[in-house]
């Protein structure tokens, strides 16, 4: 009787055993991890500016002599060729008319130092005349050649390109009447299109011709590499800051287009970390690296932050993976597991 309630009691004490939930596995964090390494990464200064020809590298057309564009063969924008013709120039009837009366003038003193030089001959003038008569002449070929000079001896002519380029600026309108020096239309040499940015003072000493830089269009699209061609020695009177022009892909850009520029100065060395592996959320800034499966917490110095990744000082051990992703979630201890295990 007394085994007959014995083995009921075992078996229902085996029942309920088996039922024991089984213990929780620790927690842990996903993340993804790359190797720690040295190197070094350029610093850079970026800039702002837009797209425009350089100064050693444009031509202004203008007319010594007032007249009229009786035609105008270009627009802004418009790519000309050496030798194409860009507008037709009439020269003023006054200016022509000064043209003239200089010819006139010139002819009357040369007859008249040849009739002063045969009546001296004939000692009817005096040598004094004769000199007189001389430096008319002179005069008024000076004047004649100051006249053809400016122009006027044209009645009219045609402006063409000197070289390949971009018509940049188109000042006067077909059939206007231009005064004396006024510009008429600037031509910009092909590759002569620069970038030109303003960059801060305090790091004018940073910057020097010849170093490469990223150009990125304000509007949008992939980035271009160009170089710095001339670093400006004074400030810009309007925007007190230093102008620099950075050369780019000959036909890559158009004149206006709104431009950033990352100029890359002196290298930066230290350990070379993706930008979202350096945690600077909650105090001073930190990496995590793996170590026995668990997130091990590393101080750091920032000096330099790029897109292109962070240059920082600190203890890190080359030997042990650096977690990228998951950085901004895990803390120092934690159990974490790599992406694909």
């Amino acid at each position: 009787m007394t085994r007959a309630i014995v083995l009921p009691a075992m078996a229902l004490l085996a029942s309920c055993g088996s039922n024991t939930p089984a213990p929780a596995p620790t927690p842990s964090v996903l993340v993804s991890a790359v190797p720690a390494r040295q190197g070094e990464l350029p610093s850079t200064v970026v800039a702002y500016g837009s797209v425009g020809p350089a100064l050693n590298g444009t031509v202004t057309f203008s007319e010594a002599q007032p007249g009229q564009i009786t035609t105008l063969s270009v627009s802004p924008g418009m790519a000309v060729h050496a030798g194409q013709a860009l507008a037709t120039f009439v020269t003023a009837p006054a200016s022509r008319s000064s043209y003239l009366q200089a010819v006139s003038a010139l002819a009357a003193a040369r007859k008249q130092e040849a009739s002063t030089a045969q009546l001296l001959s004939q000692q009817l003038a005096t040598r004094d005349q004769l000199t007189q008569a001389s430096k008319a002449v002179t005069d008024a070929r000076t004047t004649l050649a100051a006249l053809q000079a400016d122009g006027a001896g044209r009645a009219s002519h045609t402006l063409t390109a000197p070289f390949d380029g971009i018509v940049t600026a188109v000042a006067a309108a077909q059939g206007e009447r231009t005064q004396a020096g006024a510009p008429i239309l600037t031509i910009a040499r092909a590759g002569g299109i620069v970038v030109t940015v303003g960059v801060d003072p305090a790091d004018r000493a940073g910057v020097a011709t010849g170093q490469a830089a990223t150009l990125k269009r304000l509007s949008g699209g992939g980035l271009l590499r160009g170089k710095v061609i001339r670093v400006d020695s004074a400030l810009n009177a309007v925007s007190r800051l230093v102008d620099v022009d950075l050369s780019f892909p000959s036909g890559a850009l158009l004149p206006g287009e709104a431009m950033q520029v990352a100029i890359e100065t002196a290298p930066v060395h230290g350990w070379v970390v993706p930008h979202k592996s350096v945690v600077t959320a909650g105090g001073a800034p930190k990496v995590f690296q793996i170590v026995g499966g668990k997130a091990r917490s590393v101080p750091v110095r920032i000096t330099l932050a790029s897109d292109r990744g962070d240059v920082v000082q600190g203890p890190l051990d080359a030997g042990r993976l650096l977690i990228v992703d998951g950085a901004y979630q895990v803390s120092d201890g934690d159990a974490v597991r790599r992406s694909g295990q």
